[in-house]
Formats: C-alpha cells, structure tokens, sequence
C-alpha cells in the first residue's frame, strides 16, 4: 500500500531524475491541461509515461489523476486554467526560447493533443477543425514542434505576435474546452 504523496512530493518527483519516462512538473501541467480541454483520452497516463505506467508508483499516479481532475473542476466551475509560471508578456524581455516555461508547458499540451490521434484526433469534425487550429495555433507555435515549417518559424520570430498569442492561451483552453464538452 502507497501512502498518498503532497503536491510537493508530486513535483518534486516529476522534475527528478527519477522521472526517467514522464514529463517534468510544467510540462505535466501542459499535457494535464490538453487532456481536460480537449477530446477524452482514456489512457492518457500511460501515454504520458510512454507505456511504462507499471515503473510508476501508486501514489505519483493517484496524485496526478487528482491534479487532472483538479483542472477539471476549474473549467467546469468556470474559472479559466491558470498557468502555472508567469506569464505578463508586458516585461521587456519575456522569454520565447525553447526552454522558457511557456514553450515547455507547449510541448506538455501538444504531446497530449497528438498522443493517440488514432482514435483522438481533435481535427476530425470537419465542422469544428478550423476553430481547432486557431486556438490551439498558439501552443503549436510555442512548442516548436515543426520546427521545418518555414511558417511556424515566421511566427516565432514575431516577439509581439508571440505576447499575443501567450495573452490568448488562457480564454483559448476555455473555448477548447466548450468546443469539445458542451452541446451546439
């Protein structure tokens, strides 16, 4: 039996070295995030520590699938998901590297979102892939993730374009959210 472990146990763990398959604590918040907004995915913790949920004690599990429902309860409480650094674009110098906080807490939302598009592709309603794209453009672009597509790179090279599109995650996860978990 696990005893339960305290949101510090919890991130200290996912930003460890101990952590050898899982993301760390801001890019945990990300793929938590995209698990909630987005289309269900019912295996989503065995994705994010890439099948080897059986190398993953009981008590980080329970504590994520707290963390999650957590997320969830705020967007059904309507109250916005927070993120969970700071985020005032409106300093001189906010960090767009690849390694700054929001990129990372991207690559978090984009791993979950791509995860299993088998049978969890946030694009296959024809009726509601446009709006798709254009909330999610922001952690598409922030993430890095093709970083190939001459038009991705563009846009991160538009530190104002970038302020903006950071300014929009938060009301973005809420419409992700009504999108993909209200009736028309």
């Amino acid at each position: 039996m696990s005893i339960a472990c305290t949101e510090q146990q919890l991130f200290d763990f996912l930003n460890s070295d101990d952590n050898e398959f899982g993301l760390d604590c801001i890019a945990t918040h990300g793929f938590l995030t995209a698990t909630v907004v987005g289309k269900p995915l019912p295996n989503w913790l065995d994705l994010m520590f890439e099948g080897n949920l059986d190398k993953i004690d009981e008590s980080i599990k329970q504590a994520l699938i707290e963390w999650q429902e957590a997320l969830s309860n705020q967007l059904k409480d309507e109250q916005p998901i927070v993120l969970p650094f700071n985020h005032n674009t409106e300093e001189d110098e906010f960090d767009f590297s690849p390694t700054a906080d929001i990129s990372i807490w991207a690559i978090g939302f984009i791993d979950a979102m791509y995860a299993d598009v088998e049978n969890n592709d946030w694009f296959a309603d024809e009726n509601t892939e446009d709006d798709v794209a254009m909330l999610t453009l922001p952690m598409v672009v922030l993430s890095d993730i093709d970083e190939e597509d001459e038009t991705i790179q563009e846009l991160r090279s538009d530190n104002d374009l970038l302020a903006q599109m950071v300014n929009n995650i938060e009301n973005n996860l809420t419409e992700l959210f009504l999108l993909f978990h209200t009736e028309d």
